[in-house]
């Protein structure tokens, strides 16, 4: 597998980052938590953490609030 060494990541490293900023946000755990350091596995991590809150059941749409429906 590539391995920038120059950035110490790796495609195994990000993928890992993803799904554990995935699992964080399934979890309730604040943004702010995340482990790791190095700007591009961070932003993985993120990204996952993102990805998990835009797909969390019971989510409502945008415009499907209680204010949107009463006005």
């Amino acid at each position: 597998m590539a391995r920038d060494i120059k950035l110490g990541w790796d495609v195994g490293a990000l993928n890992k980052a993803y799904r554990q900023g995935y699992m964080a946000a399934s979890m309730g755990m604040d943004k702010t938590r995340c482990p790791y350091r190095g700007e591009v596995v961070v932003a993985a991590w993120e990204a996952g953490w993102d990805d998990a809150g835009d797909s969390a059941p019971g989510k409502p749409a945008i415009g499907d609030d209680l204010f949107s429906r009463t006005a």
